[in-house]
């Protein structure tokens, strides 16, 4: 029997790269969507799902595991991004940020695990970001709930080996995705103190991503990982300076490493 592999937020961007190709590799993908009748050709079937309504997250596991009699890789993708000045942004969009982002994956994750421990097997991929390595200006936020949620794997995945489990992390870097246009912005006031730094690097950030790998560097990546018996805890998929900064904050005093960061961003 063909293994079977729930992808959060599978209808458009990362997730829908990596199900269609693991779709053609022969594995038995669903993946997810908050309003799944509203996505039309998708060539694995979706699910509803909200990473934020716990109901609806058992009651997809639920409905999936009673189609299929197992679960046997999870992959924690759907996420939301978040820009503006710490100082602006909405506390509600704060809140919303982590709920998508950290909350949601922990809850899936809680929802799959009785059910990878009875198989006595079970891989959980979550996909944070290179982001979430480093406190970026205007991206504080994004980077402290993916740096969080690199952190929680780290911890359950030590608490849950001895079932049989496995739980990584894939950290990606900028990819030509749709994410720019459903991350949240804070507004550029006129006027504020960061009237300018944020409109400038607002403008930088959207570009990145509009000049971003192919998504199907992440949907072979992620393949190759579940290829692998005793997979690593962190992997990086990215540009090479992107993953090379990760390097270079371990290896720099933390001031020349701001400085080089602030360089970057002109602020």
């Amino acid at each position: 029997m063909s293994k079977v592999v729930l992808i959060t937020g599978g209808s458009s961007g990362i997730g829908k790269s990596v199900g269609e190709f693991l779709h053609q590799k022969g594995y038995l993908v669903f993946g997810t969507s908050r309003n799944p009748e509203k996505i039309q050709g998708s060539v694995f079937p979706l699910v509803a799902l909200d990473v934020r309504d716990v109901g609806s997250i058992h009651k997809a596991v639920s409905e999936i595991i009673g189609k299929t009699g197992r679960l046997d890789v999870v992959i924690n993708n759907a996420g939301v991004g978040i820009t503006g000045p710490i100082e602006e942004i909405p506390t509600a969009e704060i809140k919303n940020n982590f709920e998508t982002n950290l909350f949601g994956p922990i809850e899936v994750m809680k929802a799959v695990l009785p059910q990878m421990r009875l198989q006595k097997s079970g891989l959980i991929i979550n996909i944070t970001s290179i982001a979430g390595y480093m406190g970026l200006p205007y991206r504080g936020v994004y980077s402290a709930s993916k740096g969080a949620l690199e952190l929680i794997t780290e911890a359950l995945r030590m608490e849950t080996k001895s079932f049989g489990i496995h739980i990584t992390n894939v950290a990606p870097g900028d990819f030509a995705t749709n994410i720019a246009a459903g991350r949240y912005h804070a507004p550029v006031i006129k006027g504020s103190a960061y009237e300018t730094p944020y409109g400038n690097t607002l403008q930088e950030m959207n570009t990145h991503v509009d000049s971003g790998s192919n998504p199907n560097e992440m949907a072979e990546a992620i393949y190759s990982i579940m290829q692998n018996p005793s997979p690593k805890i962190h992997y990086k998929v990215g540009a090479f300076m992107q993953k090379f900064s990760i390097v270079l904050k371990r290896a720099l005093p933390d001031k020349v490493y701001e400085k080089m960061l602030m360089n970057h961003y002109k602020l």
